[in-house]
């Protein structure tokens, strides 16, 4: 069973339609028992990242979720899940991350390029990420934000893309994966991926 994150900041339907489709028995919950015996854990979300911290705390899912990553469930951040698994943001200062992952997030440069950044951009795939197991080269997958991951370990990431700048778009380290863009919306690429997820401790 993969338990999804309701933490009143996410695309949660998109998500839960895309693994039900694929087959997968999700459940969408902010309980804690139910997250710490799922299979595997995806925290989704769109919003701003102070918002979205202050729902964590206030829902008492921080502890939760580094539990997740410390008893090495496979968790999956999409988005502004992948955001928050980092140490801070330009967008809210002051406000600290989950800080399970060491990196920053920045906002996109301004070089004549639409901001927020919405629509298809091409991964380049580097590193062997278990999430892009037989996926192509510069396969196109769906971006919607305005903030961008510049992670600490370089090692770490798995994709990048470029808008304006070169983007960390998509990171795994242990059990713990997460992507900037969002594999629910990105069709047969998308679907893959997210499928290749939810494999991982089955082989």
């Amino acid at each position: 069973m993969i338990a999804i994150i309701d933490y009143d900041a996410g695309n949660l339907k998109s998500v839960e339609k895309a693994l039900r489709y694929l087959g997968e028995e999700t459940l969408v919950t902010r309980d804690r028992e139910d997250i710490l015996n799922a299979d595997k854990v995806i925290l989704p979300g769109v919003g701003s990242f102070g918002d979205a911290m202050e729902k964590l705390n206030n829902y008492n899912l921080v502890d939760t979720i580094k539990t997740v990553a410390d008893r090495n469930i496979p968790f999956l951040g999409i988005c502004l899940g992948l955001q928050l698994l980092f140490e801070r943001s330009e967008e809210t200062p002051g406000v600290e991350g989950l800080g399970i992952l060491k990196g920053e997030i920045l906002k996109i440069p301004d070089k004549g390029l639409k901001i927020p950044h919405i629509g298809w951009n091409s991964l380049n795939l580097i590193n062997n990420g278990r999430l892009f197991k037989d996926i192509p080269e510069e396969s196109y997958v769906y971006f919607v934000h305005s903030y961008y991951l510049k992670a600490e370990q370089e090692e770490i990431v798995k994709a990048t893309t470029d808008y304006a700048t070169c983007i960390h778009a998509s990171v795994e380290k242990g059990n713990v994966f997460a992507c900037q863009f969002h594999p629910e919306k990105s069709g047969e690429i998308g679907l893959k991926i997210l499928k290749n997820f939810a494999e991982i401790g089955r082989e």
